[in-house]
Order: C-alpha cells, then sequence, then structure tokens
C-alpha cells in the first residue's frame, strides 16, 4: 500500500528557501491558467477525496496527487475554497505582470501612456489583492478602493515627477521611471490594504501552536516583508530590461523594426518574471519566525507561561 501524505503540508521543507521556491514554482505555473473547469473540478473532488482517506484513483501516482494539488493551490483560495476570478489566480501573475510591466517599460515617454499604463498596473493589483483577501479577516471594499486610489495616485505622482526632473539626465534614466513608481506604489498599497493589522496585530503562535495573542510588530515584519519581497519582484523585469534595450537601441540592432521594442521588452520581463516571481515569494517563509523579545510585553507574559522560546505568525503575500 502506497504511503500516505498530508497534502495539506507542502512536499518541500519550507524552513529551506529552496523548498519555498519550488513550491511557487508550482502555484505560479502559468500553464495552469489553461485548466479548464472540468478538469480543476476533477483535480479539487481527487485531492479533496485523498484528504478524506480515499485510495489513489486506478492509474494515478502519488505525484499526479501532488500534481493535481499544485493545480487546486493555483486555482482556489485556501482558506474558503473558491475558485478564483481568474485574472487573479496564482497562475496568472506571471503572463499578466509581463504584459503590464514590459509595456509600462516601453511606453513611458508620453504623459497618456504613463497614466495608463501604471493605472492598469495598480486596478490589477487590487484585483489581485481582493481575490487572494483573508478568509477569515473579509476586506471592506471601501478599504480596497482607498487603497486603488492612494496608491494609483502615487504611481502617477512619482512617474510623472520624475519624468519631468529626467529630462536632462541620459536617456537610459527615463527608462527607470517605471520602476520607481511601482515601488512607491507597493509602500502605499499594501499597507493600506492591510491596515487592519497594523491597527489591531495578527496572530502568534509559539512552536507547540499556542496562541500568544495578537501582534502589532508582527504585522509590522510581516507586511514590510511583502513589501521588499513585491519590490526586488519587479526590480529584474523593470531594471535589467531598460539597460539591455538601451544597449540594443544604441547599437542600431532595431533600427528597421520599428515594431519590435515592444514584443521584445515583454519577452524579457516575461524571462525574468518566470524566475523573480516564485524566487521573491519565497524569500521569507510563510510562516515566519519572530523573537519573543520582539513582541508586546503581554505577549512575552504568555510566552512565558508556555514556556515558549519563539513565536510564529502568517507573514502573507
Amino acid at each position: 500500500m502506497a504511503e500516505r501524505v498530508n497534502l495539506d503540508v507542502p512536499r518541500w521543507d519550507q524552513t529551506q528557501y529552496w523548498g519555498r521556491v519550488k513550491y511557487f514554482l508550482t502555484t505560479t505555473n502559468p500553464l495552469n491558467i489553461f485548466k479548464s473547469n472540468l478538469e480543476l473540478e476533477k483535480c479539487k473532488e481527487i485531492v479533496n477525496n485523498y484528504k478524506k482517506g480515499d485510495s489513489i484513483p486506478d492509474g494515478w501516482t502519488l505525484d499526479d496527487i501532488y500534481k493535481a494539488k499544485d493545480v487546486v493551490d493555483s486555482a482556489y483560495h485556501p482558506e474558503t475554497g473558491d475558485k478564483m476570478i481568474i485574472f487573479g489566480r496564482m497562475s496568472a501573475q506571471v503572463p499578466m505582470n509581463m504584459l503590464i510591466t514590459g509595456c509600462m517599460v516601453t511606453f513611458y515617454k508620453t504623459t497618456p501612456a504613463v497614466i495608463f499604463w501604471q493605472w492598469f498596473n495598480q486596478s490589477f493589483n487590487a484585483l489581485v489583492n481582493y481575490t487572494n483577501r483573508s478568509g477569515t479577516s473579509p476586506m471592506p471594499l471601501d478599504q480596497v478602493a482607498k487603497s486603488y486610489v492612494l496608491a494609483t495616485s502615487g504611481a502617477l505622482v512619482t512617474a510623472l515627477g520624475l519624468n519631468k526632473l529626467v529630462k536632462r539626465l541620459p536617456t537610459v534614466a527615463g527608462r527607470f521611471v517605471p520602476f520607481a513608481a511601482v515601488a512607491a506604489a507597493n509602500f502605499i498599497n499594501i499597507p493600506l490594504m492591510r491596515i487592519k493589522e497594523l491597527e489591531n496585530g495578527i496572530e502568534v503562535y509559539d512552536e507547540n501552536k499556542n496562541l500568544l495573542g495578537e501582534s502589532k510588530s508582527a504585522a509590522r515584519q510581516g507586511i514590510s516583508a511583502v513589501v521588499l519581497s513585491r519590490v526586488l519582484m519587479s526590480a529584474p523585469g523593470m531594471v535589467i530590461t531598460p539597460v539591455l534595450m538601451e544597449a540594443i537601441e544604441r547599437r542600431g540592432l532595431l533600427r528597421n523594426m520599428k515594431w519590435a521594442p515592444a514584443p521584445l521588452q515583454i519577452a524579457f520581463c516575461g524571462v525574468f518574471l518566470t524566475f523573480a516571481t516564485p524566487m521573491c515569494c519565497a524569500l521569507y517563509p510563510q510562516v515566519s519566525p519572530i523573537s519573543i523579545d520582539k513582541l508586546e510585553p503581554e505577549l512575552q507574559k504568555s510566552a512565558e507561561k508556555f514556556d515558549s522560546k519563539i513565536g510564529y505568525y502568517n507573514k502573507g503575500l
């Protein structure tokens, strides 16, 4: 009889960086976006049946069960189990960001283009954040709207302001303006979307799953980690691509192909994002540790009661 495994636990060691990278490589796999509703439902049914104790279906192996679980993780909400909007799924992140990032670094010179693509990017981010919102702590629509408006405004102010400043600098400087705008928007958007966590704290447990309480310190640490990983995720495509394009155009390689810059930059961004997305999502463990001495005094007292050595919290994505 084949060994049974716990499908609620990733197959790779999540305390190790490369284990987390492998996990996110499977959940962000762009090929999963092409799965039909029938295929998604079949995978979900097989995974749920296996969790209930059913044996592996005839013709299937344990590896097939894991692959079905990867498909489920890429399309269904981890807490509610609901099928997510297709453009908000983890499997849509690379193709959507490839298109958006490629267009932002291509059409950065004119004000209408900057406004459109920065707006489009923040609209997509709002959709992703709302689709992946916590199932236990629903995200009010007014909070989503406030974050969306302020993040979009921040990105536009940064992009349009920097575009004016870099006019006297070498042309390559202007190519980095979209990255600065996206980074600024992340510093606005993510904390606003998770403002309740900053105000009320997030749950912290010890190594034995004992609840120590809700910590604002853990919330700040977790949100800072998410902001950093999001900025770094966008960096390769938005920093290396402009350098490559500047070198290519300086050599006149595209002189007779006026149509080429946009698809070429989108392709560059796609290559970078395919690897940057899982590698940056994996920078910090999903369940992250925090030193007891960094927690609030009341949580430190709880830790003493349980003789806890370290706290853990879910940092989110």
